[in-house]
C-alpha cells in the first residue's frame, strides 16, 4: 500500500537512487542557472548568437547597475510592495474571521457558505479577464494599484478560508468552551484564544499567498499599464526596445525580482513547515 523506505531497498537501488538526485536536482534548476548566467552576459553575446557558451565578457556590474540605475525597476519593485503586503494582510484578516465563523458556529447555511468559498477557486480566472477589467474601468479603479490590491484580497480570500477553516476545526473546542463558560465575549475568544493558537497557519498561509501576489503577472499586464502602478513582473518586459529585446537585462531583473519571495520563505521557513504539518501526528 505504501511504498518501500530506501532504506530497505537492495543497496544496488540505492546507489542509484543517490546518484539520480544531484542530477534531478540540476535539471530543476538548469532554467535558473541558465537565467543567472544571462544576467551577467554583455548584450553582444545574443546578437551573436552565443546563448549557452561562456559569456564574452562579466558584465554583473554593467548589467545589475542598469536594472536599479537606469530603469524604473526601483519603483516597479515598490508597486510590489505595495500591492503584495496589503493583499497578504487583507486576506488574511479576512479569511480569519471567515473561517472562525464556519469552523466554530454552526448555522443552517454553513456548509453552503463554506461551499461558495471553495467552488470560486475552481473557476478559471482567464474567463474573469474582460468582466474584471471592464468594471475595474467603470468604477475607476483601472490601472490603479488599489483596483489590483482589491482584486487579489477578493480572488485569494477563498483558498485563504478553506485553509483557516479547515485548521481551526483542528484546534480544541474544549479551550472555546472553557471561555464561554468564564463569559468571554465571542470577540475576545477570537483574539485571544483562537489567533495565538493560529500563528503557524497564518504564517504558513502569508508566505503562499506572498509568493503567489508578488510572482502574478497575468493580472498585473491585464489590471496595470506603465510604471505608475505595474508590479515587478510586468515591469521586467520594459526593457524591450521596439526592434530588439534586452535578454540580459530582463534576465538580471528577473533576478531582483525573485530574491524577495525566496527571502520570505526562509524567514519564515520554520513557522511555514509547523503551519503545513501541524495536526500530521497526533
Amino acid at each position: 500500500m505504501f511504498p518501500r523506505p530506501i532504506e530497505q531497498s537492495p543497496r544496488s537501488w540505492q546507489i542509484t537512487y543517490q546518484a539520480l538526485i544531484p542530477l534531478a536536482l540540476i535539471l530543476w534548476l538548469l532554467p535558473l542557472i541558465a537565467v543567472a548566467v544571462f544576467s551577467v552576459k554583455p548584450a553582444g553575446d545574443f546578437t551573436q548568437g552565443n546563448y549557452w557558451g561562456l559569456p564574452g565578457s562579466f558584465e554583473l556590474f554593467n548589467n545589475y547597475g542598469q536594472v536599479f540605475f537606469n530603469s524604473d525597476m526601483p519603483r516597479y519593485l515598490f508597486n510590489s510592495v505595495l500591492i503584495t503586503v496589503p493583499t497578504v494582510i487583507g486576506a488574511v484578516a479576512l479569511s480569519s474571521m471567515a473561517g472562525f465563523a464556519l469552523g466554530i458556529y454552526k448555522f443552517r447555511s454553513n456548509i453552503w457558505i463554506f461551499f461558495m468559498f471553495v467552488a470560486g477557486n475552481f473557476v478559471p480566472f482567464q474567463i474573469l479577464m474582460v468582466p474584471v477589467r471592464e468594471l475595474t474601468r467603470d468604477i475607476g479603479l483601472y490601472d490603479t494599484k488599489t483596483g489590483l490590491v482589491l482584486f487579489h484580497i477578493a480572488f485569494q480570500t477563498g483558498f485563504c478560508t478553506l485553509f483557516m477553516r479547515n485548521f481551526i476545526r483542528a484546534l480544541p473546542y474544549e479551550l472555546i468552551e472553557a471561555a464561554r463558560v468564564e463569559g468571554v465575549s465571542e470577540i475576545r475568544i477570537f483574539w485571544y484564544v483562537v489567533i495565538p493558537l493560529m500563528k503557524p497557519a497564518i504564517a504558513a498561509l502569508s508566505v503562499l499567498i506572498f509568493t503567489f501576489i508578488w510572482n502574478d503577472y497575468f493580472w498585473a499586464v491585464v489590471l496595470t499599464q506603465g510604471p505608475e502602478s505595474q508590479p515587478v513582473t510586468a515591469g521586467i518586459t520594459s526593457f524591450n526596445a521596439q526592434y530588439r529585446a534586452a535578454y540580459h537585462l530582463m534576465s538580471a531583473g528577473s533576478i531582483v525580482a525573485a530574491l524577495p519571495p525566496v527571502l520570505m520563505f526562509f524567514l519564515m521557513q520554520r513557522h511555514f513547515i509547523a503551519g503545513l504539518t501541524l495536526g500530521a501526528v497526533k
